[in-house]
């Protein structure tokens, strides 16, 4: 009999310990970390705070069809959708938190100048859109509702360079770009939804073979003008290639334009900050509206921050105001500078049922102080933290001494 009931124990044991593994791509944030994405999270608020930005915290789950109007194709397949039991509709965990922003500010807030909303919480994505990294993310961004000039741009792109300066980015480089050169280069040609897709895809990844194909049935200057799209990037000079080789129209200079524009005044204000454009990258070409933004940095494989201008984000909710924004994911950002002095050494002291160590121990914490209890029969410094000092007892008074 002992053997069966081994056997059991076995599979017991096993399914135990696959039942505690957390979902793909999903991972516990432990104390040191945090610590350092909870102390970011503050500095960043009080950021756009000091800017004029309203803190904002929209609802996790809604109802799907408010969840992704006015959103593009992406952002719905990044979307886990289900069932509400209480009322059968369908609802979706948020993938993203501008179009809530959005709807906050059409429906909610529903003022007539402009709005400034931050915000700060998780998103989960149903699929991974590269090879590594995380499914949920902390979400940290902030919008400009109804104002449409480039001041608005500017401010936000400002504001995405300072907190990624806080949180301990070096050498940054800010990726211009604006979806309305392909709408511009393309024109009157028409071209079917999944060709398009095709097309964004392929500028995206710059992949030429593919280009080639999917432009084939355009005008022959159409099919020109979307493959110079695919050679222009690089520094200042890509701006003036662009005049030279994109086709004659209002719209195209107009974009490179106001390109020119916020970059000279970044640059003028972030001497150090490196600025150069992608006149391909069309990434979200269905959701933005005019200039698009990506915020690298040394030593980081993908952008840090993404944003850009989405006029067209509140039209389903019915006011269709300029919006310029920007997100960023928290916990990958606390990464960059892992700030041991975050969690400074505590102080222990012995438990006892006493009025006096009690009162010593309220003043030390009032003051600012970490001070952990030595429950009986245990340790302190089990608990993994550090300790500097300690509270004793001294002929009747409870005094602080080095350990």
């Amino acid at each position: 009999m002992a053997a069966p009931l081994q056997s059991k124990a076995l599979c017991l044991s096993g399914f135990m310990s696959r039942a505690w593994l957390l979902p793909e791509h999903i991972a516990d944030v432990l104390p040191a970390q945090a610590l350092q994405v909870e102390s970011l999270r503050r500095r960043l608020i009080d950021q756009a705070a000091r800017r004029g930005f309203e803190l904002v915290i929209p609802p996790l789950i809604e109802h799907l069809d408010s969840l992704l109007s006015g959103t593009g194709r992406e952002l719905e397949l990044q979307t886990f959708k289900l069932v509400d039991q209480l009322s059968g509709r369908m609802l979706g965990l948020r993938a993203d938190t501008t179009p809530q922003a959005a709807r906050i500010d059409a429906h909610l807030l529903n003022r007539e100048g402009v709005t400034r909303l931050c915000y700060c919480g998780p998103v989960l994505h149903a699929q991974l859109p590269r090879s590594v990294g995380s499914r949920e993310l902390l979400q940290f961004g902030a919008e400009i509702f109804g104002y449409g000039g480039l001041e608005a741009d500017l401010e936000i792109q400002e504001l995405a360079l300072d907190v990624l300066a806080d949180a301990g980015a070096a050498g940054c480089t800010i990726d211009l770009g604006d979806a309305r050169l392909l709408r511009a280069v393309l024109g009157e040609a028409r071209v079917d939804t999944p060709t398009l897709q095709d097309m964004v895809q392929a500028l995206s990844r710059k992949d030429a073979a593919s280009l080639e194909v999917c432009t084939r049935t355009l005008p022959a200057a159409t099919r020109e003008g979307v493959l110079a799209l695919l050679r222009l990037y690089g520094d200042r000079e890509v701006l003036s290639r662009a005049r030279a080789v994109l086709p004659k129209a209002v719209a195209i200079e107009e974009a490179l334009d106001e390109l020119a524009w916020l970059a000279a005044r970044l640059a003028a204000e972030h001497p150090s900050l490196r600025v150069s454009f992608d006149l391909a990258d069309m990434g979200g070409y269905d959701y933005y509206s005019g200039v698009r933004f990506a915020v690298y940095a040394d030593g980081c494989a993908d952008a840090l921050a993404r944003g850009g201008r989405y006029d067209e984000v509140g039209a389903v909710f019915g006011r269709n105001r300029p919006a310029v924004g920007f997100s960023l994911d928290l916990k990958a950002l606390a990464l960059l500078r892992e700030d041991g002095s975050l969690q400074r050494p505590a102080i222990r002291a012995p438990w006892a049922d006493d009025a006096a160590l009690k009162s010593a121990v309220r003043r030390l914490r009032e003051a600012g102080e970490t001070v952990v209890f030595d429950f009986p029969g245990s340790a302190a410094e089990e608990c993994g933290r550090s300790f500097d000092r300690e509270l004793v007892n001294v002929a009747g008074q409870w005094v602080m001494r080095p350990t």
